[in-house]
């Protein structure tokens, strides 16, 4: 990367990028991560974790070119971090304090002068995990639902409030409702993020089943047409 960085000899690409520009291709490669975990391949996901380190040795990069630190400095720091809140490892703390963990996060918020329950989530992270870590440090201090009745009602509040919300105000109420769907989900134990990537996943293969047997192409067909094409290959994924 210093190669590639290097002002005369290095890539003209490489050398003019920055951290902002270079950020979205980071979130980016963990989604790739992300996605052959979900697959279960290995050896894509060998190829896809080299992408995604790479993203840490170009954000390195920069950093050292501005003084700030290195690569070796931030190897350093995730490990100084992992023994630090595992004191039940690897220090003298008594065995099974895995709990620890959230009180050590919390006091190094502190340190950082970052108050208030909700202070650190990152606002670059996808809508519906922010949502849901929102949420959980909220409830930290209390400030949930006792279980998921009371998210369920608020879904069909929320429900409402869309479809009797002005036109400059539906995109806020359509927000809400997704928020409570998440409310919903976490006391439900399911991870939102999780899910809608899943639901993602078999809309593309399904959609993937329709143009097939539409000849390659739903293009032009009548909605009731596209519909039994899509109920088909409903009945086919499920095996009946």
């Amino acid at each position: 990367m210093a190669r590639l960085r290097d002002p005369e000899r290095g890539c003209e690409w490489d050398r003019e990028q920055t951290f902002e520009t270079i950020a979205p291709y980071t979130i980016e490669e963990a989604y790739e991560v992300a996605d052959a975990c979900a697959r279960g391949d290995l050896i894509d996901l060998k190829d896809e974790l080299g992408d995604l380190l790479l993203q840490v040795v170009f954000h390195s990069r920069m950093a050292e070119e501005a003084g700030a630190f290195s690569f070796d400095e931030v190897a350093t720091a995730i490990s100084d971090k992992m023994e630090r809140r595992h004191p039940h490892i690897f220090g003298d703390a008594p065995e099974g304090g895995h709990h620890l963990w959230e009180v050590i996060k919390a006091q190094e918020r502190t340190a950082k002068a970052e108050s208030g329950a909700l202070a650190g989530v990152a606002r670059g992270l996808p809508a519906l995990l922010r949502a849901e870590k929102l949420q959980k440090r909220a409830a930290r201090v209390g400030f949930d639902w006792p279980d998921a009745t009371g998210p369920r009602a608020k879904i069909d509040e929320e429900l409402e409030e869309v479809s009797t919300a002005r036109d400059q105000d539906r995109a806020e109420e359509v927000g809400d409702l997704l928020f409570a769907v998440v409310n919903w989900a976490r006391h439900l134990g399911i991870d939102a993020e999780a899910a809608l990537r899943n639901a993602n996943m078999k809309f593309e293969r399904r959609f993937a089943a329709m143009e097939k047997a539409a000849g390659g192409s739903i293009a032009g067909r009548e909605l009731a047409d596209q519909e039994e094409l899509w109920l088909a290959a409903k009945r086919a994924e499920r095996g009946h």
